[in-house]
């Protein structure tokens, strides 16, 4: 295995380190644990220096314009033929849960790559713009939020704004 094939792994599980420990500070919160889950909020700030330090080493970073363009690729590659199969899978299985969270991320990816798309060709134009995701499928907006999500039905309470 070459450094460059270790450095992608080392990405990836510092990536879902961070996605996890966040996850689990979340929970500690919801349990009144408060110390542990600054600590578990504090070792994923750490994983993610370490996975944007990988990130950078692998020359994965580019210009926001070139960004843009992987992101429209990556995003579109998840809607178009990665949650598809996945999506399939776990309808035959009979998984409903699996199910519904692969079916809300693949209309989100959808909805990131077209804003993605919108950025990219609004590129160096600066007017602000306000982004709302919603908390439970990942619905993505511009501007305000939706009185009910239009993907998962949930109120517009469970939309918070991103700075």
């Amino acid at each position: 295995m070459s450094t460059m094939d270790n450095l992608k792994d080392a990405f990836a599980g510092e990536s879902q380190a961070n996605r996890k420990y966040l996850a689990f500070a979340k929970t500690a919160d919801e349990e009144g644990l408060k110390q542990i889950a600054k600590l578990f909020r504090a070792a994923a700030a750490a994983e993610t220096v370490h996975a944007h330090k990988h990130l950078k080493t692998m020359g994965g970073i580019h210009s926001t314009k070139e960004n843009l363009r992987e992101a429209i690729e990556g995003e579109t590659h998840e809607f178009s033929e990665m949650y598809p199969g996945m999506i399939e899978k776990a309808r035959k299985e009979g998984n409903k849960q699996a199910l519904q969270s692969f079916e809300f991320a693949n209309k989100v990816e959808s909805i990131h790559a077209n804003l993605y798309q919108k950025a990219f060709d609004n590129l160096g134009n600066n007017e602000p713009v306000d982004y709302y995701v919603c908390q439970v499928c990942g619905n993505t907006v511009e501007n305000e939020a939706p009185d009910r999500c239009p993907i998962c039905g949930v109120s517009k309470s469970m939309f918070i704004k991103i700075d």
